[in-house]
């Protein structure tokens, strides 16, 4: 078996599961993943909003399964009346917290330890780090949503997975 770390970004994932309607249930995730590969890692990255009680519960769960979480603190963002945010939906801030330069670094450090890379996620910011650890013999397999998955990972990566065909198996 490939030894294998998983990478989940949290945003994106969060995202993916609305907009596919369902909610994936990490347990059945790992033991899903763990019938063919041999998984050294699960991380986790995701942003806190302080004093989001939602989030603490959901990264309690987490722990409990034995992910491994990153976490840092969502930025608050004030828009000013003339962003598209405001003129559309009369928005006056925004919230946000990006994990790619981590999530990058860490893939990089973990190049000597794992013959794969499992991903989480449908952001196109990962198709150059993909590409040159594959240029290195890495190989990549993305699990997304169609309706976040960009065409720049279904091009760069080994192999993708749409999570809408594993609904049945691994939905909460």
């Amino acid at each position: 078996m490939l030894k294998a770390k998983v990478y989940i970004d949290g945003a994106n994932i969060f995202y993916a599961q609305k907009k596919m309607g369902w909610v994936l249930d990490w347990a059945k995730v790992k033991s899903f993943l763990a019938d063919s590969h041999d998984i050294i890692e699960y991380r986790y990255y995701q942003g806190v909003k302080e004093g989001d009680g939602n989030i603490t519960d959901y990264l309690k769960y987490l722990d409990a399964i034995h992910f491994t979480v990153m976490t840092k603190p969502v930025k608050k963002i004030k828009i000013n009346s003339g962003h598209p945010l405001s003129k559309l939906y009369q928005y006056k801030e925004m919230y946000k917290c990006n994990f790619d330069v981590e999530m990058t670094a860490d893939m990089i450090f973990d190049r000597g330890n794992i013959d794969e890379y499992i991903l989480f996620s449908g952001d196109s910011d990962f198709d150059y780090v993909i590409k040159r650890l594959r240029d290195v013999g890495k190989r990549f397999t993305v699990y997304s949503s169609r309706k976040v998955l960009s065409w720049e990972l279904k091009f760069a990566v080994s192999r993708y997975e749409i999570l809408e065909k594993y609904k049945d198996m691994l939905r909460k």
